[in-house]
């Protein structure tokens, strides 16, 4: 059987044996309904609430400001039109990134197209990063709402975000962050942010679970109708495997973080280092910004990445965001960063988990040394 790499944790990593142990009894003896007020319920009922402390213990939040969602995507979008919605300005401004994930740029688009916010859409530099002088140039007396994201799912470069929180708490709106790629990988808080969204499958947990942060005080609609679940916030049945999952996978990343960090740095330091020994022609993205210490993105000239990926075949990576695979248009964030369209067509992103290592990483340069003269052989020629 030919030998399979997996380097796409950042579009989903597996659920942790741990984890899957502590969610099972859920799906089959513990079945009850967390709405439910007999014994069945109260069983379901206490492993939300441990859940709900477990996932505030990795964030450093009180347990009563979460409310878990399907997922970030569901998060993000309840985050930003509830705030836009319960806006008592005439036409609200939302600042947010150029190199934000899809689920904040659609969401924002959307509120545009409605014709009930105004967005601005701030710029990156060359690595990616957002300028906390550029943030605050981009708030008005009418912003509302500021959307940074900790860290960056496609070239894992991180933004200032204690900075770029300070900034817009001196403008009185609100700060939201994206945390999804974060969490697990660095250390998240709380503490620099009014609302902060994550999701369980990016840190062996589940999908389908996700979780929005709000400081007290900050107000969103109901997001879902139905039977008050989540303090009225987001009505349904919970799915309570899931959310039990999740409070796994959080207690586990909170205990395991600083050690998979430490080996992620050392791992990602031979892995570029071999990369550009071999490719010399090779641009590792956001280089010179901090970054999440498992995440590579690299641009290989006179390549598509799409021919390049089914050429290496027995390594898993990525053109860009997963939750974008089916977009043919370049990355929006290499875009943003100053690629040209042919440039961010020539990309990939590789992104290590707990279970990679070193011989894995070599492998997947040897195999990409093998690969590249095949995808470039299929490049048209160019006038």
């Amino acid at each position: 059987m030919p030998r399979s790499v997996y380097l796409d944790y950042n579009a989903t990593t597996p659920v942790d044996d741990a984890v899957f142990a502590r969610m099972k009894p859920y799906f089959t003896t513990h079945y009850g309904n967390a709405a439910s007020g007999h014994s069945h319920g109260w069983r379901a009922e206490g492993a939300v609430d441990v859940a709900r402390e477990q996932v505030a213990g990795l964030l450093r939040a009180d347990p009563e400001r979460l409310t878990f969602t399907s997922g970030a995507t569901e998060a993000l979008n309840m985050a930003i039109k509830g705030v836009a919605q319960h806006s008592s300005v005439d036409m609200p401004h939302i600042v947010t990134v150029a190199t934000e994930h899809k689920a904040v740029l659609e969401s924002c688009r959307a509120l545009e197209q409605q014709g009930t916010a105004r967005i601005t859409y701030c710029p990156v530099d060359a690595e990616g990063r957002l300028a906390p002088d550029t943030l605050a140039r981009a708030l008005t007396d009418n912003t509302v709402l500021v959307a940074v994201m900790h860290a960056n799912n496609e070239t894992g470069v991180l933004h200032p975000i204690d900075d770029c929180y300070d900034v817009v708490r001196s403008h009185r709106a609100l700060f939201l962050t994206d945390a999804t790629q974060a969490l697990g990988k660095l250390p998240v808080e709380v503490q620099h942010a009014d609302l902060l969204v994550g999701s369980a499958h990016k840190l062996y947990g589940p999908k389908g679970i996700g979780v929005l942060y709000r400081r007290a005080g900050v107000q969103c609609p109901r997001f879902i109708d139905g039977g008050g679940q989540e303090r009225g916030l987001r009505g349904g049945t919970l799915n309570v495997p899931a959310v039990v999952g999740f409070g796994a996978a959080a207690a586990l990343a909170e205990e395991r973080q600083p050690a998979d960090a430490e080996r992620w740095h050392a791992l990602q330091a031979t892995f570029e280092s071999a990369l550009q020994t071999r490719f010399p022609d090779i641009r590792i993205n956001g280089d010179k910004a901090d970054r999440l210490p498992q995440t590579t993105n690299v641009t290989l000239p006179g390549t598509n990445a799409e021919r390049l990926m089914q050429a290496l075949r027995t390594v898993s990576c990525a053109t860009g965001s997963a939750c974008a695979s089916t977009d043919p248009k370049p990355s929006h964030v290499l875009r943003a960063m100053g690629h040209s369209p042919a440039e961010a067509h020539a990309s990939l992103r590789f992104s290590a988990g707990r279970d990679t290592t070193e011989d894995d990483l070599l492998y997947t340069v040897d195999v990409l040394e093998q690969a590249l003269p095949l995808a470039r052989a299929s490049q048209p020629a160019q006038a």
